[in-house]
This record gives structure tokens, C-alpha cells and sequence, in this order.
């Protein structure tokens, strides 16, 4: 299809509103068939609860601390309030968190304490391992920072 552009004989092609379809259909599938489309994260449906830490003297296992992973998302309790955001995993050991919202309920200083420090380590945290129903994040300089333990797994 082609339209002059009203200034007097300049012309330009146009495609059919089907044809522009078709091209982003058969886009889509040679990216999906080229190993780009992202295969779903060991994580993906697993629910953990924090056991042990770095950072903080607290003892983790006093607080209400979870993490559960599902579509392309991070979400759960930090000690006082509910929290989530974007989470990206891989590829390989890869990890890290975007920017995280979370309920703004106040609680017991200590409780307070240990959400603002768990929170601090996620953002902190640039790769990941499972090993033996264990997951451990760890900082840009590969330090354990936050460690769970497989709470269960979504049906």
C-alpha cells in the first residue's frame, strides 16, 4: 500500500495492518527458536524460610523471614511486613532483586531491626546456590549473606 504525503509526490510504503502481524508473529517465533526464550529457574515455585545470616548479631530463625519465587517475582515476609518485587535469576548462578515494595506496618524494634538488615542483604545479593534443600545467596564478592531452608513447594 502506498500514500503521498500531500506535499506534492513524495511517497511511502506502507504495510497492511495483517502484514505488520505476520512479521511480529514470525519474530517472535525465530527468538523463541533461537535458545533466547528463558528457561523456568530452579527456584521457580519454591518457598524457603530464612535460617542463618552474615550481617546481623540477631538470630534469623526468631524472625518471621520468607521467600517465594514465581514468575519472574520474589515475595514474602521480612520479620514485621509482607514484601515483593522483581526478582531475575540466571543465567547460570546469577541473582539479583529490582526494586522491592512491601506493606509499611510497624513492629517490635528487634523485628524492625532484622527486616531492615534482610532486606539490605537481598538487594545486596548477585548469585545463588541450592544444595542439599538449601539456598544460599551471596554478595558481589561470592560472601554467603543470606541462607534458607526449603520451606515447601508450590503443587
Amino acid at each position: 500500500m502506498t500514500c503521498a504525503d500531500g506535499a506534492g509526490g513524495t511517497r511511502r510504503r506502507w504495510l497492511p495492518r495483517g502484514g505488520l502481524t505476520a512479521m511480529l508473529l514470525i519474530a517472535s517465533a525465530v527468538i523463541a527458536s533461537s535458545g533466547c526464550a528463558r528457561e523456568p529457574s530452579e527456584l521457580e515455585g519454591t518457598q524457603w524460610r530464612l535460617a542463618e545470616w552474615t550481617l546481623s548479631s540477631l538470630d534469623a530463625q526468631e524472625f518471621d523471614i520468607t521467600a517465594e519465587f514465581a514468575d519472574g517475582t520474589i515475595s514474602g515476609h521480612s520479620g514485621v511486613n509482607s514484601y515483593g518485587g522483581p526478582c531475575a535469576i540466571g543465567p547460570g548462578r546469577a541473582f539479583s532483586v529490582g526494586q522491592i515494595a512491601s506493606t509499611e506496618m510497624a513492629g517490635a524494634e528487634p523485628a524492625m531491626r532484622a527486616e531492615s538488615a534482610y532486606l539490605t542483604l537481598l538487594g545486596q545479593a548477585r548469585a545463588y546456590r541450592v544444595e542439599a534443600g538449601r539456598l544460599t545467596l551471596l554478595d558481589a564478592g561470592d560472601n554467603e549473606s543470606l541462607i534458607f531452608e526449603a520451606a515447601g513447594i508450590r503443587p
